[in-house]
């Protein structure tokens, strides 16, 4: 931003147009990969009205954009592609606070007696903390440090899916867990994912990961996704489920209406905190 402001005020010092935009991609490059850090999507309707180019010039942008991953390429626009996150123990670290308003929401959406699986995650670590002590529950986790915290609680049942640790998502997602996970049946199942928007769904960077994903949700009656704000709308590398096959998510209270509107036109229903 710091080299487009310094643009845009030589431009004006030179008494040049600063919207003439027609003959300047780079620029006109800069200001859209702004507007997607803004708002997480753009449309080439829009963008060709306020740049005074014509839509094809616009989709030749994010065609050139969508080649450096700077966004994924939807009808009449694009959303941006959100960076890979890191190790889980990198993640952990992060919106704390936010995380953990999340999962206070999503424990109260767990009945007593009910048989549910938490998906590896630090929103969702902090959801399992959340959970009171006094439910009576069943529950599968992928990942060892959610069982451990788990374990806490006297009257949980605890299963621990096996296989090696994956260091990136820091649970259990190989072909051991999905054998295991094709056995079992859950009232709901509590799903972490990187990204999500209604074009898209619900994405994430790592094959392995996602691929586990989707057969947990295949065993799931009702499928929640609890995400912060920065992760929608956008997109990662995978597909984990469109939203068709998300019935609930948990969101920051700060989700635009008109998202929140794209998400309920899926059958979505939307709790935020």
């Amino acid at each position: 931003m710091h080299d487009y402001a310094l643009y845009c005020s030589m431009r004006n010092f030179l008494g040049v147009n600063v919207l003439d935009y027609a003959a300047l991609p780079e620029q006109r490059q800069v200001l859209i990969r702004q507007i997607l850090e803004e708002n997480g999507r753009v449309l080439c309707s829009e963008l060709a009205v306020r740049l005074g180019v014509s839509e094809h010039t616009i989709r030749r942008d994010l065609h050139e954009l969508s080649n450096e991953g700077v966004c994924k390429k939807v009808y009449g626009g694009a959303i941006m592609m959100l960076p890979e996150s890191g190790d889980y123990a990198v993640r952990k670290e992060k919106n704390q606070a936010k995380k953990s308003k999340i999962a206070q929401r999503c424990a109260r959406l767990v009945k007593s007696g009910s048989a549910i699986f938490i998906d590896t995650g630090t929103t969702n670590l902090a959801m399992a903390e959340a959970l009171p002590a006094e439910l009576a529950l069943t529950v599968v986790t992928n990942s060892p440090e959610i069982a451990a915290a788990l374990l806490k609680k006297p009257l949980y049942e605890v299963i621990v899916l096996g296989g090696q640790v994956q260091r990136a998502s820091g649970g259990c997602v190989g072909m051991p867990a999905i054998a295991q996970i094709q056995g079992m049946l859950f009232d709901q199942g509590f799903i972490g994912g990187c990204a999500m928007a209604p074009e898209s769904g619900l994405t994430g960077f790592d094959y392995a990961d996602c691929e586990f994903k989707k057969a947990v949700i295949a065993q799931c009656n009702e499928t929640i996704v609890a995400l912060t704000a920065n992760k929608i709308p956008a997109v990662a590398r995978y597909v984990v489920a469109a939203c068709s096959e998300i019935d609930i998510m948990v969101v920051e209270e700060n989700i635009s209406k008109a998202y929140a509107d794209a998400f309920r036109g899926h059958d979505i229903q939307i709790y935020t905190v």
